[in-house]
This record gives C-alpha cells, sequence and structure tokens, in this order.
C-alpha cells in the first residue's frame, strides 16, 4: 500500500453534506461573509491571464461582501418582488434588478460539447519519479517534479444531462500545468478508437447520436444507425469489441485505465527520439458494473460516477494512477513487432512492450464551481511542452485542428485560454490581441514582430531560453487520400482482444453484442455484424448468432492465428480495497455500541461504511446514512448484516414499492432482501452476524455459498476486505470455458 494509501486510511471521514457548516432550521437573517471552500475542494490557481502569480487567495475570485448587490456593486433592498406600478400593477420596464437578473439568467448556458458532454472533473498533483528523464527533456518529468493537474473524466455519446452509467467510452483527459506551458493528454479509457482517419469522426459520431427523427435512444450504442456504421466501416471492429467489453461499464472514475490512444514522439535532453504509447494504471485496479447493474444505476442515481468521485475526495480516499509508457524505437518504418505505430486502431501488447511507470497522480480536491472548472476547461492534443511531440497518426493530425475550432463556438471566441481553469501557470507573451472575452489587459503598442518600439519583445526563444522543438522528421511522398496498406488488417487484434479475455468477461462480451443487436430493427444489420465476427472469432459468432436466432456465417478471411495478451482482461488480480463502500444494515434495536464498532471497523480497512436502518435520524447515537426507502443495492461494494431487520412502517408497497405486493407476516423487511438478493446476484461480498441469518434465508441463499461470510461482525470486515480485493466473487456462478 503507498504512502498516500495510509494517510487516507488513516484520515478518512464518513460523507459530507453540501454545505460547509450544517445549517440552522430557521432562515438566517444576520448578514454573513460568502463561505470558503470546503476543505476538499480546490479552485483555479490564482494567475493572471497572462500567467502571473497574483499571490491572491482563490476564493478573492469568489463572491465577495455579506450584501446582495448588482453585477455592478450596488447594494440592493428585495430580489424577491419586481417593481410594480403599485401593489397589483403591470412590472415596470425601468426595474434595472430585474431586467439584469433575468436577461444574465437567459444566457447562462453556453453549448455543450458535441461529445464528451457529460463530465466530472478534479484537480491533483502529478509527482515524477525521474525514469523519464532518459527520453524526455520535458521539465515535469524530471524526479520529484510536482506539477498540478486537473483532470475531466467524461462518457462519448451522451447528452450533458444522460446517465453516468451508460455503455460507453469514457474521456481521461489530463491538463498538467508545467512551468514550461500546459501540457494536454487527451485519452480516453479504451486504447484504440472507432476510426483510423480524424475525416471520419463526423461520420461515426453521427452514427452513435440519437437517431435524427426522433431522437432516441440517448446515450446508447444498440440501434441501427451505430450498427449500420460499424458493420459497414469495419476498422471500428477493435473498438466495438472493447465497448462490448466490460470496459465500456466502469464501476468508478476511480477504478477506471487510461490511454493516450495515439503515438507520441519524445525527445531526450541530447536530441534522441523514440516512439512512446502512454498509460494511467489506477492504483485501485480497473474494475467494471455488470450490465444489470449499470441499468439498475442508471435508474437509481444517473449521477452515480460523478458522486463516486467527489464522495471518495471528501472522505479522504483519494484515487491515484500511475502514469506509464511504452517507450520503442523511433524507426522509419514507425512499427513495432509488425504493427503500425500510426494506426490508433491497434495496441502493442503489454507483454511485446512492458509499460515503465514515470510518475504517480493523486487527486485530491474537488471543484469550487463546476461550471467555471468542469465546463469551461478546453482540452488540446496539440498543447505540447518541450520534448514531447506528436506524430502523423492521421486521427491525431485531425484532432489538432478540431479541439481548438469547438472551443470558438463553445467557449465564445479565441480567449478560451484566459478563463481561470485553463489559464497557463508560467509567463504567456503571444501577442494575441482582442476578441470576444479578452481578459488582458496588455501593455505596449507593437503586438508584431519583428518590432523596435517594444524594444523587440517579445523575443524568440532557443534551445538555452527552453524553446518547444518541433522535432525535424523526413516527410515525402504524393498527395494522395488514401492510407497504407499496413492499416487494412481489421480484425487480427479483434481476436486477439476476444481471446485474452477471462471466461466470465466472454460470457459479457457474448451478452452484450447479442443484447446490442437485438436493439436493431433491420435484420440485414445484425447479418452484416455476424459476418464481421465470424470474420473475428467464429465461437463467440455462434453465440451471438444463437441469441439473434439467426445462422453463423462462415468467415471470409482467414482466421488469425495469435497470441493472447492476458493484460488486456480485467479478472484474476488483487487489489487495495480504500474506498470501497461497504453497508452496515441494522434495525432500530441494534445496540449503538455494536454499530459503532462495526463502523470503525470498516472505517480502519480503509473503507466506507454506510450505516443503513429503517428510518433516518439516529440509532443508538449513530447517524443513519441511508434508510431502506433510500439505500440502493448499486451503491455498495458489499453488505455487512448486524441483524434480520422485520419489516419497517413504511414496507408497504404505497409507501415503497420496492417492498412487494405482499408484505404481511414477513420475517424479515423485503427491501433488505431485495438489496441482499441483488448484491448476490451481482457476486459481491455478504457478511452476516449470526442474527442475520433469516435475511439470506429469505432470499433464498445458502449460507455456504461463496463470498458468504459469517461470524462477528468487526472479525467479518478482514474477510470482505480480502474478498473485496478481487473486487467480486466471481466463483459465485462458474462457467464452463
Amino acid at each position: 500500500m503507498t504512502s498516500q494509501q495510509k494517510k487516507a486510511d488513516e484520515t478518512l471521514t464518513p460523507p459530507v453534506g453540501p454545505g460547509v457548516d450544517s445549517p440552522a432550521v430557521e432562515e438566517p437573517t444576520t448578514p454573513v461573509a460568502p463561505p470558503a471552500p470546503k476543505p476538499s475542494q480546490q479552485g483555479p490557481a490564482t494567475v493572471t491571464p497572462t500567467g502571473a502569480p497574483t499571490g491572491a487567495p482563490p476564493e478573492a475570485v469568489a463572491q465577495q461582501g455579506e450584501y446582495l448587490t448588482t453585477s455592478q456593486g450596488a447594494r440592493l433592498r428585495s430580489t424577491d418582488h419586481a417593481l410594480k406600478a403599485g401593489p397589483r400593477g403591470p412590472v415596470l420596464l425601468q426595474d434595472h434588478h430585474l431586467r439584469e437578473k433575468i436577461t444574465h439568467f437567459d444566457h447562462e448556458r453556453i453549448p455543450e460539447r458535441v461529445v464528451h458532454a457529460r463530465g466530472t472533473g478534479a484537480h491533483g498533483t502529478f509527482v515524477a519519479n525521474g525514469r523519464a528523464s532518459k527520453i524526455c527533456r520535458a521539465a515535469f518529468l524530471e524526479k520529484g517534479a510536482e506539477t498540478p493537474v486537473f483532470v475531466r473524466f467524461s462518457t462519448v455519446a451522451g447528452f450533458r444531462g444522460s446517465s453516468d452509467t451508460v455503455r460507453d467510452t469514457r474521456g481521461f483527459a489530463t491538463k498538467f500545468y508545467t512551468s514550461e506551458g500546459n501540457y494536454d493528454l487527451v485519452g480516453n479509457n479504451i486504447p484504440v478508437f472507432f476510426i483510423q482517419e480524424g475525416i471520419k469522426f463526423p461520420d461515426i459520431i453521427h452514427a452513435v447520436k440519437p437517431e435524427p427523427d426522433r431522437e432516441i435512444p440517448q446515450a446508447q450504442s444498440a440501434h441501427d444507425t451505430f450498427w449500420d456504421f460499424v458493420s459497414l466501416h469495419t476498422e471500428a471492429q477493435a473498438h466495438v469489441a472493447w465497448s462490448m467489453s466490460d470496459r465500456a461499464l466502469p464501476l468508478s472514475y476511480r477504478m477506471m485505465e487510461g490511454f493516450g490512444i495515439h503515438t507520441f514522439r519524445l525527445m531526450n535532453a541530447a536530441g534522441e527520439t523514440c516512439l512512446v504509447k502512454i498509460h494511467w494504471k489506477p492504483r485501485q485496479g480497473v474494475h467494471s458494473q455488470l450490465w444489470e447493474e449499470a441499468q439498475l444505476t442508471a435508474g437509481n442515481d444517473p449521477d452515480f460516477h460523478r458522486r463516486d468521485l467527489y464522495d471518495a475526495i471528501d472522505a479522504g480516499a483519494y484515487p491515484s494512477w500511475d502514469l506509464g509508457v511504452q517507450v520503442m524505437p523511433d524507426t522509419d518504418e514507425e512499427t513495432f513487432e509488425g504493427i503500425d505505430l500510426l494506426d490508433p486502431t491497434k495496441i502493442i501488447p503489454e507483454e511485446l512492450c512492458p509499460v515503465e511507470v514515470v510518475g504517480t497522480m493523486t487527486l485530491n480536491r474537488r471543484p469550487v464551481n463546476f461550471f467555471a472548472e468542469t465546463e469551461q476547461v478546453m482540452f488540446n492534443p496539440g498543447n505540447l511542452v518541450p520534448g514531447i511531440d506528436v506524430t502523423n497518426d492521421p486521427l491525431l493530425q485531425v484532432r489538432l485542428f478540431s479541439y481548438i475550432d469547438t472551443q470558438i463556438t463553445r467557449l465564445g471566441g479565441p480567449n478560451f485560454s484566459q478563463l481561470p481553469i485553463n489559464r497557463a501557470h508560467c509567463p504567456v507573451n503571444d501577442m494575441f490581441r482582442d476578441g470576444f472575452h479578452q481578459d488582458a489587459v496588455h501593455g505596449g503598442v507593437a503586438p508584431y514582430k519583428p518590432n523596435s518600439l517594444d524594444g523587440g519583445n517579445p523575443a524568440e526563444a532557443d534551445d538555452e531560453s527552453g524553446a518547444f522543438l518541433d522535432i525535424p522528421t523526413p516527410v515525402s511522398g504524393n498527395k494522395v487520400r488514401e492510407l497504407s496498406a499496413s492499416f487494412d488488417d481489421h480484425y487480427s487484434q479483434v481476436t486477439m482482444f476476444v481471446r485474452s479475455l477471462s471466461e466470465v468477461e466472454r460470457q459479457h462480451l457474448i451478452r452484450a453484442y447479442t443484447f446490442e443487436l437485438g436493439k436493431c430493427y433491420e435484420e440485414a444489420i445484425r447479418v452484416r455484424q455476424l459476418q464481421c465476427l465470424a470474420n473475428i472469432d467464429a465461437d463467440l459468432c455462434a453465440e451471438v448468432a444463437e441469441g439473434l436466432g439467426l445462422p453463423a456465417p462462415e468467415a471470409t478471411i482467414p482466421s488469425a492465428q495469435v497470441e493472447t495478451s492476458p493484460s488486456v482482461s480485467q479478472v484474476g488480480e488483487r487489489w487495495p480495497v480504500i474506498g470501497r463502500k461497504v453497508a452496515v444494515v441494522v434495525d432500530s434495536d441494534t445496540p449503538g455500541e455494536a454499530i459503532a464498532a462495526a463502523r470503525d471497523a470498516v472505517m480502519e480497512a480503509g473503507m466506507l461504511p454506510f450505516v443503513t436502518a429503517p428510518t433516518g435520524g439516529k440509532v443508538g447515537g449513530v447517524v443513519v446514512d441511508r434508510t431502506f426507502l433510500t439505500a440502493a443495492s448499486i451503491e455498495f461494494d458489499a453488505v455487512l448484516l448486524l441483524v434480520a431487520p422485520a419489516p419497517a412502517a413504511d414496507a408497504m408497497p404505497t409507501r415503497d414499492a420496492k417492498a412487494g405486493h405482499d408484505t404481511d407476516d414477513k420475517p424479515v423487511d423485503p427491501r433488505v432482501v431485495k438489496l441482499v438478493a441483488e448484491m448476490f446476484r451481482h457476486c459481491k461480498a455478504i457478511g452476516m452476524a449470526a442474527d442475520a441469518t433469516p435475511v439470506l434465508t429469505a432470499a433464498g441463499i445458502s449460507t455456504e455459498a461463496a463470498g458468504v461470510v459469517h461470524g462477528e461482525p468487526t472479525a467479518l470486515v478482514s474477510q470482505l476486505a480480502e474478498l473485496l480485493a478481487k473486487h467480486r466473487v466471481w466463483e459465485r456462478f462458474p462457467v464452463s470455458a
């Protein structure tokens, strides 16, 4: 366990409410200053639009003063009533406060991102271990260098108001505020992309977005237009396989791998170059939801991933990731072991080229203001620092243009880099002037080069002064609209991925393909995709075809002979349990000492307890976190049953449909039975005290089933932690290989 994780274990705190302090019941009437940020919050660094530190505290850019004012600072007597001609008369146009308030409200929304609209952000720090200094001259990779970061996680297809837990690729974009300028690593949680050429980006997004006549389905790929495109444009098959796997259903942003997708070129201080693939490896492990669990979560808590990240940070269970690189020779062919490094639909198996860790990122503060930070942050893969450069990957080349272009409309002009969350933490002297939302007050008279009126400022940099270098590489060839023949293989790596999964992951893959294609209306599309599956793996095709009630076609290309890559599987390793969530089920008669002891034992193990009781308030002096009405199985990684609670007063269908239609004469509250039955079905760990046996009996679960432990409650916690280290109790439902 890392020192950061040990520290978090010692300082874990239960989930807290939205306010800095608990409010009074009565409405406050005494003027007070605006609240300070919570300890777990952090706003953007207070630097000027041109990168100079102001020395002001972060709250200096927040609202000021004890009294309500206009935007110009005039104090207001009332904001509850418009100015009228008498109490029953018409509203007067001269009401400057009304006009200002409504006008600003009418313009509060900005265009959401075309893709990655649904997102969540957090602040943190990256610490380099120095291993990258031999291959890259970037200052933030020098041993011991600490760099502030802001990370935005996101879904791709859905609108801003869609659910967190849909089957989708997740964005993993990181802004490093380095001493040499901002560096953006704009990646995903899946290492390959749907397309090889950036010119196809509108096509894939138009296909996956809601169908334009009815604008449904929302944030889903299970519809005809998506499968029509990917079954015809077969270079998409690699990404489709990854997105049909459990990778597209992450349990948490904290437990999600990240990939730079493209190949980048690095240069060290001696001018030597290499090619790299970039990875984020979560120290919490790579874990996913089950499909049923994801669907339940979307209904119960569409903000699940956002809430999970912020609750973990509030609790002190700070998530961390190791930044790693796969290092390959920079050859004229730009290939490695026969794999074209410019093809964004291909990976380099870690068995062929191990990932070398070059530093660690820890997220430890959440935004003070979601809109100002998470919504207004912009990323661009062209935001580079000395020592890091792009390659001729045809998808990356188009992204260099697109990411700037989209911000001009979304953020209202070309000065988006001056927004506080986007500002560089080093001097900026770009000669850009004017435009919408210009925040800088530029001096001088000569924003052009060359000049003498401003003494030649700004000077052009050189190697000694740390200039960025577009690494020289040879370019040749005729102008053509085509790709190298090395991009033509659309199936062999998909075959490798499918055959590298564990058997339980393979079953999930079969189910996902069957479900998604089963949602397509047109049989021709299902048949066409089955042909793609036949070219990938005959057994996979046969299983999916059976579920669709269609014949399995024969492959149209020779079956690929591939080496498997176990590193793509999420199953089989053990991981820290820090921040995992445990429901502690009690009733109104459970002694407070027993509840407190169980809660403390869970926290001492680095996990987060949620006391779950028939009603809110307190039981035995211990605060209740969830009630049987509000609790849902999807919230928890494990459950600790201290008792078998009798049906509570609201265990009736008219008060809580989860109680079922027949609640008479049941010994256990049916909502607890439902919670435990779902957690059992989802292969989650279950701990029970001796008095809790009736819960399992009512749920039809054997006390000797895999992943069910029983005994003294505080002693059970270590057994639950042991089970959670493997994420799920997969052996509960064995599958035949």
